[in-house]
This record gives structure tokens, sequence and C-alpha cells, in this order.
């Protein structure tokens, strides 16, 4: 695993040359885990000083309600970054961070990275500016997830999360990162009724799916 090549496809890493970062790991305490499939690597809760940036795996941000009700935030794959809020703001976490699949991840002290280090290096300043930046983009994210789920029926959320996974890849054939219940609980709806709803979608030649791998076509 090239742990240097993982990091500067990070938004957090971005335009930092590469003979920095060695360096930059060790000011900013750096330390690696691996945890295994379903493992909570942060609970409700819980309070961390860290974020972290996963270098191999994925895992889920997960939501759940007074009566346990599951809610999946996100899905984050490799060179994503998780837990930057609940360690910005140091108040304990609303969310659960869960493994999808044995997971390696890099985690980082967050005073260090958003505090300039003695030396006062010009690329410590440049991690600053990615650490708002990436911020920015997690706010777009969950604007963007917004849309999905205020749509009023069942059939109009999958179309936008599905229309909007195939011009993210810019492809009518793509394959998410959810399983059925994991999508149900991204879109919150019941998981019977999409199972329905995508039937119906496929019987009247919107789409194809195969699991997780989806093809949209246009609408006659």
């Amino acid at each position: 695993m090239d742990v240097v090549q993982i990091l500067l496809q990070s938004v957090l890493f971005t335009r930092i040359q590469d003979e920095n970062i060695e360096g930059l790991l060790s000011c900013l305490k750096a330390r690696t885990s691996t945890f295994p499939k379903e493992y909570t690597i942060i609970d409700e809760g819980e309070y961390t000083d860290e974020m972290g940036i996963i270098l191999s795996g994925s895992v889920n941000i997960v939501r759940h309600d007074f009566w346990g009700n599951r809610t999946v935030v996100a899905n984050l794959g490799v060179a994503d970054s998780f837990a930057e809020t609940i360690a910005c703001t140091q108040l304990p976490s609303e969310v659960v961070v869960i493994t999808c699949e044995p997971t390696t991840v890099l985690f980082l002290n967050i005073h260090q990275v958003i505090t300039t280090c003695q030396r006062g290096c010009v690329h410590h300043q440049g991690l600053i500016e990615n650490m708002v930046r990436l911020l920015s983009q997690k706010n777009l994210e969950l604007m963007k997830k917004m849309n999905h789920i205020t749509k009023r029926s069942t059939r109009e959320k999958l179309l936008s999360y599905l229309s909007e996974e195939a011009k993210k890849r810019s492809s009518r054939t793509f394959t998410i990162p959810f399983d059925r219940q994991q999508l149900a609980d991204y879109l919150c709806v019941e998981r019977s009724a999409m199972s329905s709803e995508l039937s119906k979608m496929r019987s009247e030649g919107l789409l194809e799916y195969q699991k997780s791998t989806f093809t949209l076509y246009e609408e006659e």
C-alpha cells in the first residue's frame, strides 16, 4: 500500500507535494489502524480528537433515531475522510462510523491539522486551507442527499439518487456502494416499498439492475 499516493487523492492533501507528505505526517501525529468488517470505529456519544482518512476498504456513516431506526448518512471509500467535524467541535458524536469490509485508516490529530506548526511551513498552511475546502465539500454532499430524500415519493427519491450517480460516473451503467437495505436506509424509505418500485421501473423500461449495478434508460 502506497500511503503517499493514496493521500495525494485526498482533498486534505491537494496541491501538497508528495515529498512533503512524510514530514507532515510526523507533524500531524499520524497513526494507522486496521479494522475487521462491521467494526464500529466511532460510536454515538464518543469523543475524538482525530480525523480519519481511509487507506483501504470503506465505511458507512450511520445515524439512529430514538426508536433505533437507522439512516445511512454516507458511504466513504479510499482517500475519503471522516470525523473532521466531530474532532473540530469536540462534541460527542451523533453518528456511528462502521466498516463495510476490512478497512485500514490513517488517523490525524485535528489540533495539529488546523493549527500551524512551530516552523510555520508553507505546506502546513496549505493543509489548513484544504481543510476548509474539505468541510465545504462535505456540506455540499449533505445538500445533495437532502435533495434526494426530500422528494415526495420513493420513485422520485430513487430516480434522483440514481441520476446523480450516473452523472457522477458519466455513464448510464454504474455500481452504487450500497446493498438494498443500505440504499433504503440512505434514502429514508422502506426496503419492501423501494424493491417494489425498482421492479415497477424495470418493467416500465426505465432501468435495469443486477445487485448493486444499475443501467438507466431514457424515457420514451
